[in-house]
């Protein structure tokens, strides 16, 4: 295959797989590809695929027979976690032409510059193989002003709803030499704010001989020369430790947001979905954590309609997320997942119950997110600039992860502004400029 040959991305699921994305983009570049918006003709689609959910497949399975379409001479490769998954499934579908599973992703570039000599169509191994966090190359994901950072992939859990052991392997820890070096590479790019992310962080260090787990490896980060933000991807509610709770306490370059992977707050729900704490836990950790940093706030996860989720213990999740307040969800709807422990539960929620009871935790999730919105009124805030438009609006997030937008403000992108909040428009912060940061 000549170089120039035209490539497109395209990207579903976490923010790991778009960090990963990002890394083969930049990786195929610096061989001579060229880059191409994946709505136009190229040469090579790569779809990085999810599974989490059985939206997640279709729409997979959507996108990759569009990218035929748009080229009907192109080769067409799905990779990710569906495509380690479910290979022989995605195989029979006449538009693809090559599937590469997780377990071989980081090869993808290589296995692209001689794809001409390849017979088989599937590359994906036995992803429980993988025994050490494997490297890609220094690409950060860049989202307007802030770099993303992977430290962990895969996860031990085998929570029984949950498909991604099964795509991601087993816990599997960066070393903090790497994930330092990176961070101090961006650093030097002018990068000020760092997020993050793993498929389960709160299990950072556990697979790593060193002493060292997520708190230690915070305490490390926040002092790198230049490092002004630090946010904290998903975390488990009972991964929520007092040394945790002390460290962002006490540093006020870790951000007060946190997302929580919640997923219910009944009792009986978290046991089937092989959670190993109860609804007390969750009030407990999130309420300290609350008190001990000022204007904490979060986001989450839930699953609506889990197998045996009775009217009762669907009530005690939306009471307790009313009790604690998040300024927004993400509200799933519960799929069954092959290979998980609870596809095989018959006690299973008619489809019209599960869509009633997203429509009323998505009514309380526009009810809270106003009411912890409102809070800030009349506040100050400190803002990241990330972009800057035409009419002279400016927008980025503040400290706790709250969109900001502000008129004509005297910064440029990725400058930290201090604001005042003055309105509430929709769910959109209105703010005026105080001031740069001193």
């Amino acid at each position: 295959m000549n170089f120039n040959k035209k490539v497109a991305f395209y990207t579903l699921g976490c923010k790991v797989n778009q960090y990963e994305s990002e890394s083969l983009k930049n990786q195929l570049v610096k061989f001579g590809y060229e880059e191409e918006n994946f709505e136009k003709e190229a040469d090579i689609y790569i779809v990085n695929s999810c599974t989490v959910t059985s939206i997640a497949d279709k729409k997979t399975r959507n996108i990759l027979r569009r990218a035929k379409k748009l080229n009907p001479n192109s080769i067409v490769i799905v990779t990710g976690c569906y495509a380690q998954t479910n290979s022989k499934e995605l195989l029979e579908i006449e538009e693809i032409d090559f599937v590469i599973g997780n377990s071989n992703k980081s090869g993808l570039v290589d296995f692209i510059r001689d794809i001409e000599n390849k017979k088989s169509k599937v590359l994906s191994e036995d992803i429980f193989q993988d025994k050490a966090y494997e490297e890609y190359e220094f690409a950060t994901l860049r989202e307007m002003s802030r770099a993303y950072i992977k430290i962990q992939d895969g996860c031990n859990n085998f929570c029984s709803y949950c498909k991604i052991p099964f795509g991601r392997g087993k816990s599997r820890s960066r070393s903090l030499e790497s994930i330092c070096n990176e961070i101090e590479i961006l650093t030097k790019e002018g990068f000020k704010e760092f997020i993050i992310i793993g498929i389960n962080l709160g299990a950072y260090g556990e697979d790593l001989k060193e002493d060292i787990d997520l708190e230690k490896l915070l305490e490390k980060v926040i002092k790198l020369n230049g490092v002004e933000r630090v946010r904290i991807g998903s975390m488990y509610p009972d991964k929520i430790s007092d040394e945790f709770i002390d460290i962002m306490k006490e540093n006020k370059r870790l951000m007060p947001h946190l997302h929580i992977s919640l997923q219910s707050c009944d009792d009986t729900v978290l046991k089937k979905m092989r959670r190993h704490y109860g609804a007390d836990l969750i009030e407990e950790r999130l309420m300290k954590l609350r008190d001990s940093i000022e204007n904490m706030e979060y986001t989450a996860d839930v699953i609506v309609g889990f197998p045996g989720e009775t009217d009762e213990m669907f009530e005690n999740t939306y009471n307790l997320i009313k009790k604690i307040g998040f300024s927004d969800l993400h509200v799933f709807q519960y799929s069954d997942r092959e290979k998980t422990l609870a596809s095989t539960f018959t006690d299973k929620i008619d489809g019209v119950i599960k869509k009633q009871r997203a429509e009323k935790l998505e009514a309380l999730r526009k009810e809270m997110s106003k009411e912890r919105k409102e809070k800030y009124l009349k506040k100050d805030l400190e803002v990241l600039v990330e972009e800057i438009k035409e009419d002279g609006y400016s927008y980025g997030y503040s400290q706790n992860y709250l969109r900001i937008k502000t008129l004509n403000i005297n910064a440029s992108v990725n400058e930290l502004v201090k604001v005042e909040i003055s309105n509430l428009e929709k769910e959109l912060l209105i703010a005026d400029e105080k001031g740069k940061r001193d």
